[in-house]
């Protein structure tokens, strides 16, 4: 089986990118996605999170409780305490990355069980996180820097200062791209990013086969 490690930094169109493999048919695991599961109440990641940040200690980060007496995590202040606090964010990430591994790893048994050919995983923090997982070719998403800036402060709530940070907190994206097998650039529309995954998919296969024989 064929593992491909999805990658690339906020605005550069990975979303859209794992979406198109999944339309060729490579089955795709979405750590975001993850994480949102594990943040779930009464999930891993929610029972742990509370643990490592208390209600008496963090108030902002919760709601009003609910019917069950349970109070909602407000995931948006939870951003803001660890984009402004890299302490904060050490511990967070060290809650979830983990668990999101766990998850790769059961991810990856399942489909080596169900005989599948290829799979990726969408990491979007591949190199920062150091991924644990091995994979056999990884693909960097990467744009034009004035396309990536326009997508990003296009979004709800994001500002040019939440943005550069979040950016510091990255490694850059040339040598995300220098560090990559592939590289799948965006900036020219959907059209040509479904014509480059097709034809990076097909040199795959191509070596695969011919490491066969």
């Amino acid at each position: 089986m064929i593992i491909l490690g999805l990658t690339g930094s906020i605005g550069m169109g990975k979303t859209v990118t794992a979406n198109m493999l999944e339309i060729l048919g490579v089955s795709v695991h979405d750590s975001d996605e993850e994480v949102h599961n594990l943040l779930a109440e009464g999930e891993k990641g929610n029972i742990a999170l509370r643990a490592a940040f208390p209600y008496f200690s963090y108030p902002k980060i919760y709601g009003k409780k609910i019917n069950s007496g349970i109070r909602p995590i407000n995931k948006q202040e939870l951003g803001k305490i660890i984009f402004e606090d890299d302490i904060e964010r050490e511990k967070l990430e060290a809650i979830l990355h983990p668990l999101v591994y766990e998850a790769q790893i059961k991810f990856i048994k399942k489909h080596k069980i169900q005989n599948t050919k290829i799979i990726a995983l969408d990491i979007p923090l591949f190199f920062e996180t150091g991924n644990k997982n091995c994979v056999d070719y990884i693909i960097t998403v990467s744009a034009p820097d004035f396309v990536q800036t326009a997508r990003v402060l296009d979004r709800a709530e994001m500002t040019y200062d939440k943005f550069t940070l979040i950016l510091k907190q990255q490694m850059p994206n040339r040598e995300k791209c220098a560090r990559s097998d592939f590289i799948i650039h965006t900036g020219l529309g959907r059209a040509y990013t479904m014509k480059q995954l097709k034809e990076i998919l097909n040199q795959i296969k191509i070596k695969k086969l011919k490491d066969v024989i």
